[in-house]
């Protein structure tokens, strides 16, 4: 990077600490930290829940999920607009008139301790890795484009934030939310803006429209039925539900958020625009990478996007051999140069004739192009049996490094260490909040003083800190992280939703039946994603529909439990 960029990094990262460090003055006790004593308004309840959920993962795999398999993944969101009106009818109040700290303390007033234990320690497990593999995706990729160290770019990436996690709590990352989505968004639009304004100067937003589409990179909607199909319509919608409900209603990364505001008619607003607001820009996003797409069709690719990786693979005896790969790769590239204008000129003059045809032979070009690619693919794995040979990770950031202006390449990497921020700080204010209130204050210390429980929060925030850093270390291939992280959430997600739901609306089945349903039911969804039964999003509705039925079943069975009737 150029002195520019490294300035614009610099200054980006310096000023988002300083800002959370100021905001979090005033903190004395847990509802303060924790909570900010319910004093935000429906707007940054809305900017927190997306800085949450919207992680580097997002913002670096995204785009190049759109470049290889299409636009979509945005199905995946369908089901959430939906969620967040059910959020708002049923949890919403429930956790507000209980005054909760978490949402796993309901749990043990509707059943028991025991119950309320084993939902936060799935919470725990679940978010402890999500938050390791969150620091060490970005990581990995920064380190391999900018030639860092990946040991030291994984204590930078989670060490700086520990600074006003630690220090300022829920107030701290509410707000530095906002102000980091602002400069993430600012920086992704000008990304968008800049895909479209290096194509050739005859070549427009529409050109590019179109051509993608032909490409079938535009496929926002796919309406076939398929249990082993991770994106369609129906897995998004049912799957997708199940996981969004399950994701804000009881995961307290995304509970805390909404903990925190003012009353319940604010967090009602800040969900409900939440599930206005995510699709469209998740969509964005995803064209973004189709944009890239069309980019790469007339301009040089590379054979493989990681280049770190590929420049390994050429110091080894498969070398010469890769070269050579590489030489016809580069030379189909420029075929496709010549085809994708043809295919433009046919588009932009109406002839859908020459269109077919051109798309045709375009795609005949592709196809040989991508079994050179997978020979290269090959041989960079025989270099180097550990090598990832997936490289959906590295498109966007490829485009980013090596075509767009110093200046705004030093924004694009603050804008990878900024998303990875605002959803890992929100991760361990969570995950702290968690231990604390359901595990230490509730099992080993309930009658300490304000500020002690003070202080334990602030060194269980840096012992998760310092706990998801070295699950970073030790992270190693991943794949499509945007997809690991979801179908990690997708293990446990389904049956802590089924928990809450059977807390809710099955009065009469206690804590026992409930406990054992869950345990058996994370049991079975392990095993149906082991043998690989059906794609992960519909895993939530698999776990969620069997605690509910096996909880209802062994209710029949169990001594009966007294009523335990919540406000």
């Amino acid at each position: 990077m150029s002195p520019l960029d490294w300035t614009v990094l610099i200054g980006t990262l310096t000023t988002i600490i300083l800002y959370g460090v100021w905001k979090s003055r005033g903190q004395q006790n847990l509802d303060s930290y924790f909570l900010d004593n319910q004093s935000m308004p429906w707007y940054i309840i809305l900017l927190s829940i997306i800085g949450t959920q919207a992680s580097a993962i997002t913002f670096i795999s995204a785009p190049g999920q759109a470049y290889t398999d299409g636009m979509r993944f945005v199905q995946y969101y369908f089901g959430l607009p939906l969620a967040m009106v059910v959020l708002c009818i049923t949890f919403v109040p429930i956790f507000h008139k209980l005054k909760v700290y978490t949402a796993y303390e309901y749990l043990e007033q509707r059943f028991d301790l025991k119950t309320r234990t084993l939902a936060s320690t799935l919470f725990l497990i679940q978010r402890g890795l999500s938050t390791g593999i969150s620091i060490c995706a970005p990581s990995i990729i920064l380190s391999s484009l900018l030639g860092w160290n990946l040991y030291w770019t994984n204590m930078i990436m989670g060490g700086l934030l520990i600074i006003y996690t630690v220090v300022g709590g829920t107030r701290a990352v509410a707000y530095t939310q906002t102000f980091q989505l602002i400069i993430i968004f600012s920086g992704m639009f000008l990304a968008g803006w800049m895909v479209v304004h290096l194509l050739p100067p005859d070549v427009g937003f529409k050109q590019a429209l179109q051509v993608s589409g032909k490409m079938d990179k535009l496929n926002v909607i796919v309406t076939k039925f398929d249990w082993k199909d991770k994106y369609n319509i129906w897995s998004g919608i049912i799957g997708g539900f199940f996981l969004a409900l399950s994701y804000f209603g009881t995961d307290q990364s995304q509970v805390g958020r909404y903990l925190t505001a003012k009353s319940v008619k604010e967090s009602r607003m800040g969900l409900l625009m939440n599930g206005l607001v995510k699709v469209p820009m998740q969509f964005l996003i995803l064209l973004i990478g189709a944009m890239v797409f069309v980019f790469y069709l007339y301009f040089r690719a590379p054979i493989f996007f990681n280049e770190a990786q590929l420049a390994r693979a050429h110091k080894t005896e498969q070398g010469p051999a890769l070269l050579k790969l590489e030489d016809q790769y580069t030379e189909l590239g420029k075929v496709k140069q010549q085809q994708v204008k043809q295919l433009a000129a046919a588009l932009e003059a109406g002839n859908n004739a020459q269109a077919d045809i051109a798309k045709k032979e375009l795609q005949q070009t592709d196809v040989k192009a991508t079994v050179i690619r997978t020979e290269a693919l090959s041989l960079i794995k025989a270099s180097d049996p550990t090598a990832d040979t997936s490289d959906t990770n590295y498109i966007f950031l490829h485009f980013v490094v090596n075509s767009l202006p110093k200046g705004l390449v030093g924004l694009l990497i603050a804008i990878i260490f900024l998303a990875a921020w605002g959803s890992i700080a929100a991760a361990l204010n969570s995950l702290a909040s968690t231990t604390v209130v359901d595990v230490y204050q509730r099992l080993y210390n309930a009658n300490a003083s304000p500020g002690h429980y003070l202080m334990i929060s602030r060194l269980w925030t840096l012992i998760w800190g310092v706990f998801c850093i070295v699950v970073a270390q030790f992270a190693g291939s991943l794949g499509s992280l945007i997809e690991v992280v979801n179908v990690l959430g997708s293990w446990f997600y389904g049956v802590t939703l089924g928990i809450f739901l059977v807390a809710f609306y099955l009065k009469k089945v206690g804590g026992t039946a409930t406990f054992w349903a869950a345990i058996i039911s994370e049991i079975v969804v392990l095993v149906v994603y082991w043998i690989g039964a059906v794609s992960f999003l519909w895993l939530n509705a698999i776990g969620c529909l069997l605690v509910l039925l096996l909880a209802w079943v062994f209710h029949q069975f169990c001594a009966p439990a007294q009523p335990r009737e919540i406000a």
